[in-house]
């Protein structure tokens, strides 16, 4: 029944319809043939979105389009630009510089795609040619689920139940979400002075250092606010996320004083819209994650797996190089919600840390983002700078390939991952 199930989920979704609604006709035809009640399915959906961890998701939405109506993103661009400004690329450094910032304010890949792209495009048309300025900013924009806090990794922990804390996974995200960001930087330099492009921005001052920074300060606040108090264990990673639209209404009525109460209904609006798209997927799911444990799916995988073979290294290898296939097929949050519960748990049975397993599980699928065909980021980029989506991918391919270095990386060196929320206590 389990194929049944996967290959109609799969057919309808090659056929164009939405994943939710793909998931949710192959969990229901998953039921039906192993002659279950159909009103189990509504039961399993309601169980799998009442859940208050869950909330954190669209509060942190809502934090991220407050942040972006309250304008903060010429804040940080400012910032980013009286550091990183004069170099050699300066106004991709800006971006990148802007992107990591951003990512600890947005959690997402997509919500910093729109913010950056809408405000920076402009700005970098003048020195680069669009198609590579699209690929500054997708890439810049994937910082957003690897640096805290982050949307994909607070469903990652939820699926994948108690073996792993949201709070460890906000920290193993740090370190490797810092040398992703000097690497697109240290690419960008070299891009910039093969191809000549011309020197942007200002010349390094101090004191416009420190102008720029006093103007951003608040903004850098919130990150270390929030996820220092979830790290902390003063709030929860929901409590964090209310704390955050809070400071976010804060900035933007007091402080940069561009939110408006008009803006408010907007903004609700989108972060539902977008969080309606998350839950459903996670209710669609969880019915057919239902059908896979009465199959003993989980089961039979691990004794399959093991029956290969025996090594984890070689596990964690073959399960990075079904992601990379699958990242280029499924949307990211599908696969979160059907492959964790099957594969958090095999990853267990061979001792494998969860921490370490669930941050190569989530950033894999983040690269995923950026790789064709169903590359989301290249999509949101060509409708904001009308570039053909192949323009897009080939400009990227050199931030791709170092995306993909940094998952080798972290694969062999799991120190990268782990010392600093073992630092920690986690």
């Amino acid at each position: 029944m389990t194929w049944l199930a996967v290959g109609l989920f799969l057919l309808l979704a090659v056929l164009g319809m939405p994943l939710a609604f793909a998931l949710g006709f192959g969990s229901l035809a998953g039921l039906w043939m192993l002659d279950f009640e159909l009103y189990v399915m509504p039961q399993r959906m309601m169980h799998a979105v009442n859940s208050f961890p869950l909330m954190a998701i669209p509060l942190f939405m809502l934090a991220g389009e407050l942040m972006v109506r309250a304008g903060i993103m010429d804040r940080l661009i400012g910032f980013a630009n009286s550091l990183v400004g004069r170099m050699h690329g300066g106004l991709a450094h800006v971006t990148i510089t802007s992107g990591t910032i951003f990512a600890s304010v947005s959690g997402a890949a997509v919500a910093s795609a729109s913010a950056m792209g809408s405000t920076l495009v402009p700005s970098l048309r003048k020195y680069y040619p669009d198609a590579y300025s699209g690929a500054v900013i997708a890439s810049a924009a994937n910082l957003g689920p690897v640096i805290p806090p982050s949307n994909a990794m607070i469903v990652y922990a939820l699926m994948a139940g108690s073996s792993v804390s949201v709070g460890g996974l906000f920290l193993a995200g740090i370190v490797p979400g810092i040398l992703l960001a000097l690497g697109f930087m240290a690419i960008a330099s070299f891009i910039s002075w093969k191809r000549g492009y011309a020197l942007t921005g200002e010349r390094f001052e101090l004191r416009n250092v420190l102008t720029q920074a006093r103007r951003a300060i608040v903004i850098i606040l919130m990150p270390v606010i929030v996820v220092g108090g979830i790290v902390g264990g003063v709030f929860t990673a929901t409590e964090g996320a209310a704390i955050a639209v809070v400071y976010s209404a804060f900035i933007g009525f007091a402080v940069t004083r561009r939110l408006r109460l008009a803006d408010l209904p907007g903004c609700l609006y989108r972060a539902a819209v977008t969080s309606a798209m998350v839950g459903a997927l996670i209710a669609f799911a969880s019915a057919l994650t239902f059908v896979f444990t009465i199959e003993m799916v989980p089961m039979l995988l691990s004794n399959f797996i093991q029956s290969l073979t025996s090594d984890p290294m070689l596990f964690i290898l073959l399960t990075m190089a079904l992601l990379v296939l699958v990242g280029m097929l499924i949307e990211s949050n599908a696969a979160y919600i059907m492959l964790v519960p099957l594969f958090a748990p095999v990853a267990l049975v061979y001792g494998i840390d969860p921490l370490y397993f669930g941050f190569l599980f989530m950033y894999n699928l983040v690269i995923g983002m950026m790789t064709p065909p169903v590359g989301v980021l290249y999509f949101v980029m060509s409708g904001i700078t009308r570039v053909p989506m192949m323009k897009l991918v080939a400009e990227s391919l050199p931030f791709v390939a170092f995306q993909f270095a940094m998952l080798g990386l972290c694969i062999l060196f799991p120190q990268v991952v782990t010392t600093l929320p073992r630092l920690l206590g986690y």
